[in-house]
């Protein structure tokens, strides 16, 4: 842009201050699009980009795509979609994840943390597989096989029956079995902030006391 600014005045000796603006407006967006925006950067999103990010579906089912499926159907997209990493019933192969059973064992010393172990929304499930699944494939599935799948693992979970239709009105509704596992807020008095919080230049000590132990959930070479 300033290039051609310099070309401009070495061609013109008589260039104005007015001149050299009205050069350096032309070289930038249209004018009609940025007085869209605040700081006159970037473009406007087209309402066909928004509904590409925008797909994220909430723990009451708002944002969930206008869909359905169940179990039975469901079976069949995961077997040829899912079941090469997870199990044809949701146990998992090799390290890849488990995503049935393991109720009630959430207080050992070897929790299973499944869809129907520890998920407390089934409307996380659906946002998941949608926005992530299958393994490198993401966003393939069309919204009725993704409600399908989902009906499945939850089937697998005895959390719905095998011909319970899924969709986009009742995905909120369901109950699942680790719903009230999940406190908010945290009630306990060292997780209450003390005094007003502090937003900016802080300078708060840290004490490590304790480290996450490390859990392998990909097999090696992937």
């Amino acid at each position: 842009m300033y290039g051609l600014v310099n070309r401009a005045i070495k061609r013109s000796t008589k260039i104005t201050a007015a001149g050299i603006a009205g050069l350096l407006l032309s070289t930038a967006m249209p004018a009609a699009a940025a007085a869209d925006r605040p700081f006159g950067l970037g473009t406007l999103a087209t309402a066909e980009e928004v509904a590409g990010w925008d797909i994220d579906v909430r723990p009451d089912g708002a944002g969930a795509p206008v869909g359905s499926g169940d179990a039975l159907a469901g079976e069949a997209v995961f077997a040829e979609r899912c079941a090469s990493c997870h199990g044809d019933f949701g146990e998992g192969v090799d390290n890849w994840p488990v995503l049935a059973g393991g109720r009630g064992t959430l207080t050992s010393h070897d929790p299973v943390k499944t869809v129907g172990s520890y998920w407390p929304y089934a409307s996380t499930a659906y946002d998941y597989i949608y926005r992530a699944m299958p393994f490198g494939e993401a966003q393939s599935l069309t919204h009725d096989e993704t409600y399908g799948v989902v009906a499945y693992i939850l089937y697998m979970n005895d959390v719905i029956a095998d011909d319970f239709v899924l969709s986009n009105e009742n995905i909120g509704t369901l109950k699942m079995p680790n719903r009230d596992g999940f406190l908010l807020p945290d009630p306990r008095p060292d997780g209450q902030p003390a005094g007003a919080p502090c937003m900016r230049n802080c300078n708060v000590s840290t004490k490590i006391i304790g480290r996450a132990r490390i859990i392998d959930v990909t097999p090696e070479g992937q």
